[in-house]
């Protein structure tokens, strides 16, 4: 694998590489002949499913794990020969990063700067450089606890490059965190690559991020289905992309029924239509026989449709669950089952929420964004009776938050950020353990367990320990345990954070197929192509809300010159920025 003469090595090259790890009884190859070269002075992008070995790679790469078999070198080192120099080399940011929460910000960077042997008379200077482009050059003393969960991925990146790496290794960086601070760290990314020639190798589960890439790998069970700029992936695929919408139907509803078509590869929710990638060989009539009145215009294919029809090829769409219960019907319930009024909540002297307003109606799919720290969470575990108001009304199911919790707490399902699963138990223990939380018991215990294994293909990996499955089969599971006592009201707090693209909208299928049948749905994310599947969102800054409305409303309001027609994210970036600039102007 060595460099020809005169010619410089790549940033990374890896050829033949296997890693196979045991899990339980069995045997896991996380990376199966893995072949692929990152070169020098560029963004390659590295993307694919859940448990596609993108981590793995990430890791035998920095030197932290060792191959099976193959060859890997980084910046021309022998990594299998010199991990410990490869290490020094490189800069290696991980999902989570490694930060000290009681110490402060310029003590977390003191800290990484000893372990990466960065002289003492080069350290103010680069602390300078690195906390300019952060943006965290006026909170040296901050302990890093506190920070928000954008600035904490800043300073993360900011210590991985104290030692000023060639390459730079970051696995999800911009996972969790709002539009605003995503903006911010690809600035920082790309100032990297263009003034100081570094290497990035970015893992990501947003296809977005991928298309900014100069260069993508497509990961798909250990192996690598595809190499090349963005467009070697997209545009392959013109002529078959198209934009529908249909009078009588719904945007969500219109992409069940496409993406129930055999020839659509793929249907997504876009804004206000929906994008459907035909298969190869498919016709637009198929769409219109499935769908009688739908509308259909070409439109120029993406890196996602690039992406989707690849790995469609190898896994196709997921069975959707049957949602067997006694779930109302959305038409039958009058008046608003979530209604909010003045809410505020305090911690000491510091006002997390000031005084928020909104109702949600039965069957209706209800988005909460904000920044990083806006109040959203917040207000959001006051909702599901997990943190008391410190004023303000609020009602859910009919009951008094602050007089009935526990009643409204039964008519509740709650999957949390962080997936509220026990680590150490199985699928089915889990399953089991918070089916008797809800008080089921005997028979209906053991047909609820069976309908969710079934339902969200848990079966195979039923006794397996949650800690040990894919994020996507984590928040399958997540989601089931939620579900198990069938719910009228369902709170999903950044469910599909990290999550791929083929999970994401298997999510979001079922999250229609539950609306349909009248249970209510509020739902965080940073996702802003995700908070198109609302009905309505609320979009919060400094603990009050700045818009209350439909998607296509908000992007309205959002209009300009510049972006006559923004997207979600173009508008939810207004909106913050609009609401700084008005507390700076006050302050």
């Amino acid at each position: 694998m060595s460099s020809e003469p005169g010619r410089q090595a790549p940033a990374l090259r890896l050829a033949g590489v296997r890693k196979a790890f045991r899990a339980e009884a069995r045997a896991v190859q996380a990376l199966d002949g893995v072949d692929l070269t990152a070169e020098r002075g560029v963004i390659t992008g590295l993307v694919g499913p859940d448990g596609a070995g993108k981590t793995t790679l990430m890791r035998l790469t920095a030197g932290l794990l060792r191959p099976d078999a193959g060859q890997l070198e980084a910046g021309g080192i022998d990594v299998r020969a010199e991990p410990l120099a490869v290490q020094a080399a490189l800069g290696y940011m991980p999902q989570h990063f490694g930060l000290y929460g009681e110490l402060s910000v310029q003590e977390n960077l003191d800290l990484y700067a000893d372990l990466q042997g960065v002289p003492r008379s080069e350290r103010r200077t680069r602390y300078a450089e690195l906390t300019q482009m952060t943006g965290l050059a006026p909170f040296p003393r901050r302990l890093a606890g506190r920070l928000s969960g954008g600035m904490k991925q800043k300073l993360g990146l900011a210590c991985t490059l104290v030692g000023y790496p060639e390459v730079l290794l970051l696995d999800e960086p911009t996972a969790g965190v709002d539009p605003v601070s995503r903006r911010e760290l690809w600035t920082i990314i790309d100032r990297l690559v263009r003034e100081r020639g570094m290497s990035v190798l970015l893992a990501t589960a947003y296809l977005d991020e991928a298309e900014r890439c100069h260069r993508v790998s497509v990961l798909h069970e250990g192996r690598v289905l595809g190499h090349g700029p963005p467009a070697a992936f997209s545009d392959p695929l013109a002529g078959r992309i198209y934009a529908a919408t249909a009078p009588d139907l719904g945007k969500r509803d219109l992409e069940q029924r496409l993406g129930a078509c055999d020839a659509a590869l793929d249907a997504v929710v876009s804004g206000d239509r929906v994008r459907v990638v035909l298969a190869a060989g498919a016709d637009t009539e198929a769409l219109r026989t499935a769908v009688p009145g739908v509308e259909l215009a070409a439109v120029a294919p993406r890196f996602e449709d690039g992406f989707m029809a690849l790995l469609r090829a190898e896994q196709p769409a997921r069975r959707q669950p049957e949602l067997a219960g006694d779930y109302r019907d959305a038409a039958s319930t009058a008046g608003p089952v979530i209604r909010v009024e003045g809410l505020q909540r305090r911690f000491g002297a510091f006002q997390a929420v000031k005084g928020v307003d909104f109702e949600v109606g039965a069957g209706e799919v209800f988005g909460l964004l904000g920044a990083n720290g806006a109040g959203k969470t917040t207000t959001f575990r006051m909702l599901c009776g997990l943190l008391p108001a410190s004023g303000g009304q609020l009602s859910v199911a009919g009951h008094d938050l602050r007089r009935a919790a526990a009643a409204a707490r039964a008519r509740i399902g709650y999957m949390s950020q962080r997936f509220a699963l026990y680590a150490n138990l199985t699928v089915r223990q889990n399953l089991r353990f918070f089916a008797r939380i809800y008080g089921l018991r005997g028979a209906t215990q053991r047909a609820r367990m069976a309908w969710a294994l079934d339902a969200f293909d848990l079966a195979p990996v039923a006794d397996t320990d949650s800690l040990q499955l894919p994020l996507g089969y984590r928040q399958r599971l997540a989601l089931a345990c939620a579900l198990m006592h069938e719910p009228d009201i369902l709170f999903l707090d950044e469910p599909t954070s990290g999550v791929d693209p083929l999970a994401r909208r298997a999510f979001w299928h079922w999250i229609n197929a539950l609306s349909q049948r009248g249970v209510t749905v509020l739902v965080t994310t940073h996702f802003m192509a995700e908070a198109e599947y609302c009905d309505r969102l609320a979009i919060m800054a400094d603990g009050r809300i700045l818009a209350l409305d439909t998607p296509a409303a908000i992007k309205a309001r959002t209009a300009s010159e510049a972006a006559p027609a923004p997207d979600m994210e173009t508008a939810f970036i207004a909106l913050i920025e609009q609401a700084r600039e008005g507390g700076e102007a006050a302050a």
